[in-house]
């Protein structure tokens, strides 16, 4: 087996599409903790907060244009692809999410080790026809990943029960324990702009106070919360909601709003909105392991969550049963927000349990270890990319 030479610093490229939510948020833990150790680190994604962050963090960045869906222009996506990849040299790269998978795959087709990153798998998005040749290309595609990294088991059963049969890794999502850490939240509350806009009538600092993070979409299920926040007012009354984030889906779901709603946009930091919730809950439709329930759990909230995949992994097992709910259920939903919201104790003893459970099992210095150690083993298996082989991928 080659083996490098004692000195050989592996160059990482990151591609990545989309660049917001999650996806952005590993991808920048990792990068953060791979120039930490001496890799030599590039991203490669569409101009916005992403490629600014990346660059503060002091990675190459290399533009490339693509946009979220695939579609007519995904040719000439992959050619440029093909171009930034040859241009920045990488030993590895480690596509992120289903549309720079499926770029990054079509363009290396095996030429040079890559990872692949679902972030939930991109079938689960679709149904019919289109959802039919999303499994196909994943099926297909997966020859041409060294590794298809998954976030929980769950994930990887269900691209097993997909037809997926690749060489996967499980590797948990991780947060920094760190950064998110508990706060009392009566100071949180009082630096959030517009929280008493959710309910004039309510007293900011001691009304209930439920908070929502994530894109507005229909696959974070922010309408089903709608529907199950009349139950909860009615249960809890001058309880309040927060939506953090911002999506495709705002407009609809301003207008299925009721009393007690607030809509806070997207933000440049989520952990006020954290400190300063009772709970935090997340009705997703489809999931790989969401950020946002492990970073309210550091911060020792609980969290509601539909049981979607790798949600049960996500959190401590003695609060599985009271925490999770079936998808698409406003009724369940509703029970466990407002039965959390008018018992204190019971708050406090999961939100203790989920801040133990974060700094066992989700450390993001775990997680970047264990990618790591998979880089390494990658690397150890094939000889560095030459120049010739690099110049291959302009071919």
């Amino acid at each position: 087996m080659h083996q490098p030479p004692p000195d050989f610093r592996p160059r990482v490229l990151h591609l990545a599409q989309p660049v917001d939510g999650g996806v952005a948020r590993v991808v920048l833990d990792l990068v953060r903790a791979q120039l930490a150790s001496g890799l030599r680190v590039a991203v490669g994604c569409p101009d916005g907060e992403l490629a600014e962050k990346a660059r503060e963090l002091g990675a190459e960045v290399r533009e490339w244009s693509a946009v979220r869906a695939p579609g007519p222009g995904l040719r000439g996506e992959v050619r440029r692809l093909g171009r930034l990849i040859a241009e920045a040299r990488p030993d590895l790269v480690h596509a992120h999410s289903a549309k720079a998978g499926l770029a990054a795959r079509l363009a290396l087709r095996g030429r040079v080790p890559t990872v692949f990153q679902p972030h939930a798998w991109s079938f689960e998005a679709a149904d019919g026809i289109t959802g039919a040749l999303a499994r196909r290309w994943e099926r297909f595609g997966a020859r041409w990943a060294d590794r298809v990294v998954c976030v929980s088991e769950a994930e990887r059963g269900r691209g097993l029960r997909a037809g997926v049969r690749a060489a996967y890794a499980v590797i948990p999502n991780g947060v920094d324990p760190v950064r998110f850490c508990p706060a009392p939240a009566g100071p949180a509350r009082a630096a959030l702009p517009g929280l008493d806009a959710a309910d004039p009538g309510a007293d900011p600092g001691t009304a209930p106070l439920a908070v929502c993070v994530g894109r507005l979409c229909r696959q974070k299920g922010q309408d089903v919360l709608l529907r199950a926040w009349e139950r909860v007012r009615a249960e809890v009354p001058g309880a309040r909601l927060a939506l953090v984030g911002d999506g495709p889906d705002r407009a609809a779901l301003r207008a299925a709003a009721g009393p007690g709603v607030l809509f806070a946009g997207a933000v440049r930091d989520v952990r006020p909105w954290y400190r300063a919730a009772d709970l935090v809950v997340l009705p997703s439709r489809w999931e790989g392991m969401a950020l946002a329930p492990l970073e309210a759990l550091a911060c020792g909230r609980p969290v509601v969550l539909a049981d979607v995949d790798g949600a049960r992994e996500s959190l401590p097992p003695a609060s599985a049963g009271l925490c999770l709910v079936p998808p698409e259920d406003p009724a369940a939903l509703a029970a466990a927000v407002a039965g959390l919201l008018t018992d204190a104790p019971l708050r406090a003893e999961f939100g203790e349990a989920g801040r133990r459970h974060v700094l066992s099992t989700h450390d993001v210095r775990y997680t970047a270890e264990r990618i790591a150690g998979l880089y390494r083993e990658l690397l150890g298996a094939r000889p560095p990319v030459t120049a010739e082989r690099r110049e291959s991928l302009l071919s």
